[in-house]
């Protein structure tokens, strides 16, 4: 077994391997604090195979046991990997990728396990350290390690591993991943910072990796295994000169093609031609010229860009496409807009629900629910593809959450707008940053939707081009830029500052002075994206839309809470049911109505304030007879607040059989006469009625209800002193109200 520790945020970072999962080709046991990960790597060296990419599988899975909890659902146990989990799995998949060798296409997997958590720090940074340790040790070959920290910036000061208590309070929550030389990978949130506060905490947070990276290294010199020797295949010479003769001048001519599925069409037929003409002399070799002209291509813009300052579209550097706005597109929606912008269109949609359609997220950090979601959809046909499609892919859950941090800091609060709030963007085409047309169109969405944010904001991709050792950066990249291109760095904001970001480097990586430019050109690109925005919608409309639930919120004495609740939750569900509205109460009293209309939410708030209103002797109400007796009925006055209508306040007259005068459901007027020690109602119905002509006064019923109540139950009040036998026997049963 070997040990390495370090110190990193306060608490002690420790690697270890050779006690636990030693089959795996390299394993790392971390631990950080209180919190325990394992992380495996398996690669299948010695397989020949025929993949075009790096294969690489990146699982991260959290274990509730780890916090001490069983899960929920009917199997009780983890099922398939949590939004958290996919999102955690992709920021150690990112900075990773790009340090395997070029061509190196054999499967490799890592797996991350959370085996114990101190509910205090996010462990998916540990996951990524873990993982690059374990390549760091194994025979794969791997250009790293890579470390990975997450920064925090709370009264000015920045924190490296923030809790997660701290981060509720920072302005910042920012994940940066790199190797000792540079930096890798950026994601995170910000609300509404300066870009000098942002490079600050980066700057920081490459001093912390680097001591990662030197931690790794010292492990890797003790235990390391020899690196499998990869030797990349070699084209076929005679197949590439030929291709350059003969096609190299078509591949030019494709520069000119703005159009991307023309200039698409445009390549596969090269590749087709070139194909058929050289079956002769190559025969099956499609595969190969398919990847010169793929290459030659990208050469060839890239040299473009950076020589001739043109790019694919004829655009110069930090030019945007052309933009468009719409709201209103649906008319049933709360909300809803279609951003266009080149041939990236995102047509956004929002709906507004009450307290019970927030979403209940279990992790390790608790339970905890989200009023605010934002769910982003790329169908194949947005790319002219034809592919199966089998729900959400971790790209589709990488955007959405980008697009999700991008506008949560300028939403409103609970108090300030007492909604859930879901956003979806339904991506319509796409050639470049379809996650920062969400951004825009959502906004858009919420201000159309009388949503009242604090101020709107916008997104816009990023590019880098370095070739011949001169560097262009691209403002609203197109899809083939981000993909020949050596970064995509999305920035999202408004003139204020920045609310979110994500870059992904494929070279050794940037200085902070080109990403500072970079940043620099990208607020410029944001502002302009904003007045177009604004164009179609300036400001969030004062009202939300007609067809949105209406939410009126109630105070009440937390001591009523089970009043309104009843016996096993009949009484809340009997008014729910009545009113037609959703009823959700806080343990503070506060309790909030909602309903698709105002009727149902009034009807609901009439019933709420009647059963919290104190009953008032001698004050008449409009009851409803819920049960009877042989002794009375018992009627509801107020909500929830029964009294009893006893048998003798029925009539004036005596009365034989209450069902003959009063039914379940009958309504009737009564007066409160009395209420006892206990809280007990009791009621009267001949106190409203005329007194028969020559009937005496009677007398007041608490002087009846001395001794045995008047009458009623064992005695009747009787004489003791009058012999039985001159009594008129029973003719009927009359049981005591007791």
């Amino acid at each position: 077994m070997t040990r390495e520790t370090l110190e990193i945020g306060g608490l002690p970072l420790t690697l270890e391997t050779g006690r636990m999962a030693k089959q795996a080709q390299g394993s790392i046991w971390l631990t950080y604090g209180d919190t325990t990960v394992l992380a495996t790597v398996c690669a299948n060296l010695d397989s020949d195979t025929d993949f075009d990419f790096m294969p690489l599988t990146v699982d991260y899975r959290e274990k509730l046991y780890s916090v001490g909890r069983i899960p929920g659902g009917f199997f009780k146990r983890e099922g398939r990997p949590s939004e958290k989990e996919t999102l955690s799995a992709r920021l150690t998949d990112r900075p990773l990728r790009p340090l395997f060798p070029d061509g190196f296409n054999k499967e490799v997997q890592i797996m991350i396990n959370v085996f114990s958590s101190d509910s205090e720090h996010d462990p998916d940074v540990l996951g990524t350290i873990a993982a690059s340790a374990a390549l760091a040790i194994s025979e794969v070959p791997f250009n790293g390690p890579v470390g990975s920290v997450r920064m925090g910036y709370v009264d000015g000061e920045y924190i490296v591993n923030p809790t997660f208590k701290q981060l509720e309070e920072s302005t910042l929550d920012v994940v940066v991943s790199g190797t000792a030389d540079s930096i890798m990978m950026i994601e995170g949130l910000a609300r509404l910072i300066d870009e000098e506060t942002f490079l600050g905490a980066i700057e920081i947070a490459h001093k912390e990796i680097k001591r990662i990276v030197e931690l790794q290294k010292a492990l890797a010199a003790k235990i390391g295994k020899p690196k499998f020797v990869f030797v990349p295949a070699e084209g076929n010479k005679e197949l590439e000169a030929r291709l350059e003769r003969d096609y190299d001048g078509q591949v030019a001519k494709l520069l000119k093609i703005g159009e991307k599925q023309a200039r698409k069409s445009a390549m596969k037929q090269i590749v087709n031609e070139a194909a058929e003409s050289l079956e002769s002399d190559f025969p099956d070799s499609d595969g190969d010229i398919k990847k010169w002209v793929n290459a030659r291509f990208d050469v060839l813009v890239r040299k473009q860009v950076v020589n001739d300052k043109v790019r694919l579209d004829g655009r110069a550097h930090a030019d945007i496409r052309p933009i468009t706005c719409e709201i209103d597109v649906l008319p049933r929606v709360h909300g809803s807009a279609l951003f266009t912008r080149g041939q990236t269109q995102a047509l956004g949609a929002i709906t507004l629900g009450a307290k019970f359609d927030e979403q209940k997220v279990d992790g390790l950090d608790g339970v905890y629910f989200k009023p605010y979601m934002l769910h982003y959809n790329f169908p194949p046909f947005s790319v002219g593809e034809v592919r199966k499609f089998l729900g959400q892919s971790r790209r589709e859950v990488g955007h959405g959450n980008l697009a999700w941090r991008a506008i949560q800091p300028v939403l409103p609060t609970w108090d300030e707008f007492p909604y859930t709030v879901r956003v979806v963007s339904e991506v319509l085409e796409s050639n470049g940053s379809s996650s920062m047309a969400t951004v825009c169109t959502g906004c858009l969405s919420l201000m159309a939707g009388g949503v009242p944010i604090k101020s709107p904001v916008a997104g816009i991709a990023m590019g880098l081009i370095e070739e011949d050792g001169k560097v262009a950066i691209l403002s609203d990249i197109l899809g083939d830029e981000d993909h020949l291109g050596d970064m995509d760095f999305k920035v999202t904001g408004n003139e204020q500052g920045i609310t979110a970001c994500q870059m992904d480097i494929k070279i050794a990586g940037i200085s902070i002075d080109l990403m500072r430019t970079a940043i620099k050109q990208a607020r410029a690109g944001i502002a302009h994206i904003l007045g177009k925005m604004r164009e179609a919608i300036a400001e969030p409309r004062p009202m939300i839309s007609p067809f949105a639930p209406r939410i009126a919120f109630v105070t009440v004495d937390p001591d009523k809470i089970g009043l309104i609740i009843g016996p096993g939750g009949r009484t809340i569900r009997d008014i729910i049911a009545r009113s037609g509205a959703q009823i959700d109460i806080e343990d503070t009293g506060r309790i909030c109505v909602s309903g698709p209309s105002s009727e149902e939410v009034e009807k609901a708030l009439d019933i709420l304030r009647g059963m919290t209103e104190n009953p008032e002797v001698g004050k008449v109400y409009d009851g409803r007879v819920t049960k009877v007796t042989d002794f009375g009925a018992f009627v509801e006055i107020l909500p929830g607040r029964e009294g009893l209508l006893h048998i003798s306040e029925i009539e004036h007259h005596r009365v034989a059989k209450v069902a003959d005068h009063l039914n379940v459901g009958d309504p009737v007027n009564v007066k409160l006469v009395k209420i006892t020690p206990e809280g007990k109602l009791d009621l009267s119905r001949k106190a409203l009625l005329p007194r028969p002509e020559g009937m005496p006064p009677e007398e007041p019923r608490e002087h009846r209800d001395r001794g045995d109540r008047g009458g009623r139950g064992h005695g009747h009040g009787r004489d003791r002193d009058k012999p039985r036998g001159d009594r008129k026997p029973h003719t009927e049963k009359v049981e005591d109200d007791d």
